[in-house]
């Protein structure tokens, strides 16, 4: 049996932009990607800490160093530039492999850079 468990976590990053006439998705600095373990297109949690908001969506990769992370798309409604977010990915494992599991857990400082 498989279940679900953390894989990784950005840690209080904010939102630098939002564009509601896009595909969708939310696009991550390059940097904060790489930090976390998260792949282009992996599908991501994203829980907003000023208002409560939770939406699941995709990985575009961002501009590296920009400190980018942008929700696109309608996701776009769900955030403010300059609300605080938590990005969570998931993974599916076996139950005695996810006993031994650590997640990549990233704190970014007030800027989205890596501290």
């Amino acid at each position: 049996m498989q279940i679900q468990v953390l894989k990784s976590k950005i840690h209080r990053v904010k939102i630098t932009q939002a564009e509601l006439n896009y595909v969708g998705s939310i696009t991550i600095d390059k940097d904060l990607m790489d930090a976390a373990n998260l792949i282009e297109n992996e599908k991501v949690q994203i829980v907003n800490v000023n208002n409560g908001e939770r939406l699941e969506t995709y990985v575009i990769t961002g501009e590296r160093g920009s400190g980018q992370v942008c929700l696109n798309g309608p996701a776009a409604r769900k955030a403010q530039v300059g609300d605080v977010v938590i990005i969570i990915s998931y993974a599916g494992m076996e139950m005695e492999e996810a006993k031994n599991h650590k997640p990549v857990l990233i704190f970014p400082d007030d800027r989205n850079k890596i501290i």
